[in-house]
């Protein structure tokens, strides 16, 4: 922190933090011990207490330590909604001593197979409708148990108001190498004592590079647990807060501002399993939410509900989030509606979760804010690595406590990301900005060659290389491309195979059967050729900058 960046410093808090040196499952483990009858999980009016939670927990460890022969370091793929067996699988994991692997669930089983074998997952836990996604790859390389959750089970009084998917049930164990969430929790298994400290492998969440393949995200129960800590203390967390889960927990928000921070400081969660603006306002007022953390598209949506003025949100202290830069108008109508700053924030899967935010007593719009606890951030020329000043446009680059050890099986990829300055090792973001002249951290554009489309990151080359199995697509480059909502969304400017008379409709439609339905292209151009240099690559950077000026937000914020 410098000295200009101290004058804006949140009052009472200090610079510098210590954040435990334990495994995360300690800290639900004290949560229990002090608060073991307060609700830690809300479900459609199911209470989970923290005295429950820890117990499933306990079991479920204990059955994959026994039942699947898992072990220390071994790793266990994640893949589900937003839901309490999210939570409670998540911390099973980890207290088998095992490493989490969170994935998107709208990933579909080619892109499944490629986290499997890359991370080597021994086990998985899965939801009942997305357990078939799984079958062919079970027995498979490394992959050889799964439990099978049902979403309906934990439902409580207001089923009513949950999505259809999530009141469904069904045969929960469709493969003979998976078997039924409650089956697993009545095996009575109980773990061996937990031997995890802070410097072993917590969590592998996969991001994906500009070479299109995902990489693991190596964070330790240090890093997880730093970030974690300095989120909550930040944001003023206390015992007994009331946090809307919104943002999905695979993703490093949800899974540490939400999902962590809640568990560190014994609060109350009440879970969404997909975003819905009636829903949420409903939740609000009814389990009177305290805290908030969205992205601006979900804002942007809740903002303009019809029926917003039915609902109480008095009771809304914070409201933070990050992503992308929220509108100045939609800010304001947030403060008028409930009078509190969109506290914006920034991250990255690398940093899992907040490494600069905004003071409470000093925010500003449009703005990453100030590095937090134990944070060096500086702004570098990308090129020549030397530091620059106020106003200056480079890098940002980050050392802290939470920045991870490097990306998994790959020290080449791992050597790239860092760079060495005053005898630290800063991690490279990839992302430019520039600093005011009171320390304030602005975001300006990307420099790598990535698409955000509504806070999800879609890299152009995996997609190309899906694009590319269709018979009639000869050549392809996927650029960003402007969205009112998403803020920015996908196109392919696709050269046809010779002959083809291949629509836009039907080469959209054929790929949301090959991928995730984010990175799915939302538009199609059609070219005669693609420019390429004198070695034949595709010079997408001159394709991407002629859309750019498409991708400004509607409102020239």
């Amino acid at each position: 922190m410098t000295r200009t960046q101290s004058r804006h410093w949140p009052p009472g808090l200090p610079p510098r933090l210590s954040a435990p040196q334990t495994s995360l499952v300690a800290n639900l483990s004290i949560a229990a011990l002090r608060y073991p009858d307060a609700d830690a999980l809300v479900f459609f009016g199911r209470r989970i207490s923290y005295r429950q939670l820890l117990s499933e927990v306990e079991a479920l460890a204990g059955y994959l330590q026994q039942r699947c022969g898992i072990g220390r370091g071994d790793r266990v793929l994640l893949q589900m909604q937003n839901c309490p067996q999210f939570v409670i699988a998540y911390y099973a994991i980890l207290r088998a001593d095992a490493v989490v692997v969170p994935v998107n669930p709208m990933l579909l089983t080619e892109e499944l197979a490629h986290v499997v074998t890359d991370s080597g997952a021994c086990a998985a836990f899965v939801a009942l409708e997305l357990a078939a996604r799984l079958h062919p790859l079970m027995g498979e390389q490394t992959l050889r148990h799964a439990v099978v959750a049902c979403y309906a089970d934990y439902l409580g009084d207001d089923a009513h108001e949950a999505p259809d998917s999530v009141r469904a049930s069904g045969e929960a164990a469709a493969h003979p190498l998976m078997r039924p969430w409650q089956q697993a929790l009545a095996a009575g298994c109980l773990p061996a004592p937990a031997v995890a400290g802070s410097d072993d492998l917590a969590c592998l969440p996969y991001t994906s590079g500009t070479t299109g393949q995902p990489k693991g995200c190596m964070h330790t129960h240090g890093t997880v647990m730093f970030a974690a800590v300095a989120g909550a203390v930040w944001a003023g967390a206390a015992p007994g807060q009331v946090g809307l889960l919104s943002l999905p927990l695979f993703h490093a928000t949800g899974m540490q501002v939400s999902m962590n921070a809640s568990i560190f400081v014994g609060g109350t969660l009440v879970i969404m399993p997909r975003w819905d603006r009636e829903l949420a306002a409903r939740l609000i007022a009814r389990h009177r939410v305290t805290s908030w953390t969205s992205i601006p598209t979900m804002m942007i949506d809740f903002l303009s509900s019809p029926g917003l003025a039915e609902h109480d949100l008095s009771s809304l202290c914070r409201v933070s989030g990050g992503g992308a830069a929220m509108p100045a108008a939609i800010a304001q109508k947030l403060h008028d509606l409930t009078g509190l700053q969109y506290m914006e924030g920034y991250g990255l899967t690398e940093t899992i979760a907040t490494t600069h935010a905004n003071p409470m007593q000093r925010p500003r719009q449009q703005c990453l804010g100030l590095p937090i606890f134990n944070v060096d951030s500086r702004i570098i020329d990308p090129d020549t690595h030397q530091e620059l000043g106020p106003g200056e446009v480079g890098e940002i680059i980050i050392h802290g406590p939470q920045v991870f050890l490097g990306y998994w099986r790959d020290e080449a990829k791992t050597r790239a990301a860092f760079i060495d300055i005053d005898g630290k090792r800063f991690l490279r973001t990839g992302d430019l900005g520039r600093i005011d002249d009171d320390g304030y951290f602005f975001f300006t554009d990307r420099l790598k060659r990535m698409i955000n489309a509504s806070g999800y990151k879609v890299w152009p080359a995996e997609v190309e290389a899906i694009m590319y199995r269709h018979p009639e697509v000869r050549d392809c480059c996927i650029v960003g491309t402007g969205d009112p909502y998403r803020g920015e969304t996908v196109k392919a400017i696709v050269v046809r195979a010779a002959g083809s008379a291949l629509s836009a409709d039907d080469l959209m439609s054929w790929a949301r059967r090959q991928m995730a339905a984010y990175k799915v292209p939302r538009f199609v151009e059609f070219v005669d050729s693609l420019p390429k240099s004198a070695t034949g690559k595709v010079m997408w950077r001159q394709l991407q900058d002629a859309e750019r000026p498409s991708r400004e937000p509607a409102d020239g914020s």
